[in-house]
C-alpha cells in the first residue's frame, strides 16, 4: 500500500472512522484480499472500537479468510479508492448470522479521482475564513487548499486553546474576493503543523 503519496494517507482516528462510515451509509461493496483467496463483503457496523464485516457468499473463502493475517480491504467508490489493512478477523454474528469482527485500522488510504484533486488557493491575495469559537471569540483562519471532501486552512497566530479535532463549526464564512463570500457548516478533522514560506 506505500505506492500512494503520503497525501492519501489518513492517520486521525476521527478521519479513519469519517471514511468508513461513509462506506457504511452507502452500502459500498469491500473486497477482502490475503494471500491466497479473496472475498466480497460490505461493512455491517463501525464504531472507534469495531469493525463488523458481513461473510462471503462462499464458505470455504470465509474459512481460508478467518486463518488468514494482513488482509488488504479495498473499496472503490465515485470520488476514491479506499485501501486499508487489517492484522486478523474473527468470527462473530450479526443479527443472528455469521459476520467478521475485527478492530478498525490506525490508518487508511484515502486516494481521491484526478478530478477531485485539492486545488491550492492563491497565496496572494490571500483568501480569509471566520467563524465564532465557543467562547464567542472570532477565529480568523486563511483558506489553504479545497478539495470535494473538503478544505486546509491555515492559521496565522497561535493556535486557541479551545480549538481541538472534532469541533463543529455553524456558518464559517469564506472571502474568496471577485469570486463571491461563502457560508457553510463544518467540522475539524485534523490538526496538524506546517510552514509557508513566503
Amino acid at each position: 500500500m506505500s505506492h500512494y503519496h503520503e497525501q492519501f494517507l489518513k492517520q486521525n482516528p476521527l478521519a479513519v472512522l469519517g471514511v468508513l462510515r461513509d462506506l457504511h451509509k452507502a452500502a459500498i461493496p469491500l473486497r477482502l484480499s490475503w494471500i491466497g483467496g479473496q472475498l466480497i463483503s460490505k461493512i455491517l457496523v463501525i464504531t472507534p472500537d469495531k469493525l463488523v464485516l458481513d461473510f462471503g457468499s462462499q464458505a470455504e473463502d470465509n474459512i481460508a479468510v478467518l486463518k488468514a493475517q494482513h488482509i488488504t480491504i479495498t473499496a472503490e467508490t465515485q470520488g476514491a479508492k479506499v485501501e486499508f489493512t487489517v492484522e486478523q478477523l474473527q468470527q462473530s454474528e450479526y443479527l443472528q448470522l455469521p459476520a467478521f469482527i475485527t478492530v478498525p485500522p490506525p490508518t487508511l488510504w484515502f486516494v481521491q479521482r484526478r478530478r477531485y484533486f485539492r486545488i491550492s488557493a492563491p497565496l496572494h491575495p490571500p483568501y480569509f475564513c471566520q467563524t465564532k469559537l465557543a467562547d464567542n471569540s472570532t477565529l480568523r483562519f486563511r483558506l489553504y487548499d479545497l478539495s470535494l471532501g473538503g478544505m486546509g486552512a491555515l492559521l496565522e497566530t497561535a493556535k486557541p486553546a479551545g480549538l481541538h479535532e472534532g469541533m463543529r463549526f455553524a456558518q464559517i464564512e469564506v472571502n474568496m474576493g471577485q469570486w463571491g463570500v461563502f457560508h457553510f457548516d463544518a467540522q475539524l478533522i485534523s490538526i496538524s503543523e506546517r510552514k509557508v514560506i513566503d
